[in-house]
């Protein structure tokens, strides 16, 4: 029998860890809890963690703090939590590495397609036709089955997103995505998501990967058409 998926389920509120920990265990989850962001550290340095449903606004630690600090040792997926209409939880919740976002109030229906999508491409990275391929762009080399990613020799720690959306566009040099058509092959569905987030994510995937980010020329921007990467 297959392994049952762990998720983190990091909320100070008793009613949303209820309401949201009954759905995952009946889709076959395993849920761990947490009830501030402590808390949450030590559960993950505990399990084996496959993803983390990380609200923003905790006791001693808050999300975004967590979040940081979860980046810095692992690629785990991250889906944060934020109050309604707060764009700056969300942006900062990307910029320090979370894979996506969900704004309350929401549906458990989307918030179930949301935990499914992330654990789905976790299970089953990269769709490209050849998972067993090494990408070699120049200096860059992307190891599809090990996700691993090297810049010149040197070893580069990418987040999940981030290596999803770089083998995603190496694999097809010269081929235009647009930002919502990313969304779609990395998160299978861009409904309920600003298709600018793609716009962080490319920036921090610049920043390591390229010789000089303000002047790209792996990860290069059609100004109103989306990104492509340098064919050869």
């Amino acid at each position: 029998m297959p392994h049952a998926s762990t998720i983190l389920l990091v909320d100070d509120e008793d009613s949303i860890q209820t309401l949201l920990t009954y759905p995952l265990e009946r889709d076959g989850y395993r849920v761990v809890q947490a009830r501030d962001g402590e808390e949450a550290l030590r559960r993950f340095a505990e399990e084996q963690v496959d993803l983390v449903v990380l609200d923003v606004m905790l006791p001693k630690l808050d999300g975004l703090e967590v979040c940081k600090r979860l980046r810095s040792e692992s690629a785990v997926p991250i889906i944060m939590l934020t109050a309604r209409g707060d764009e700056l939880d969300k942006v900062l919740g990307l910029e320090l590495g979370a894979d996506d976002y969900i704004t309350k109030p929401f549906s458990i229906r989307e918030f179930r397609s949301r935990v499914r999508a992330l654990l789905r491409r976790a299970v089953t990275p990269y769709s490209g036709r050849d998972r067993e391929a090494i990408i070699e762009r120049g200096e860059l080399t992307i190891d599809v089955p090990r996700r691993t990613v090297e810049v010149r020799g040197e070893p580069v720690q990418l987040t999940f997103i981030e290596f999803e959306l770089l083998a995603l566009l190496a694999s097809s040099p010269g081929v235009v995505f647009s930002r919502r058509e990313l969304l779609e092959r990395l998160r299978g569905s861009a409904d309920y998501r600003e298709p600018r987030t793609i716009d962080v994510h490319v920036r921090h995937l610049r920043e390591k990967i390229e010789h000089d980010p303000g002047d790209p020329d792996l990860i290069l921007t059609l100004r109103g058409a989306g990104y492509r990467f340098r064919s050869e």
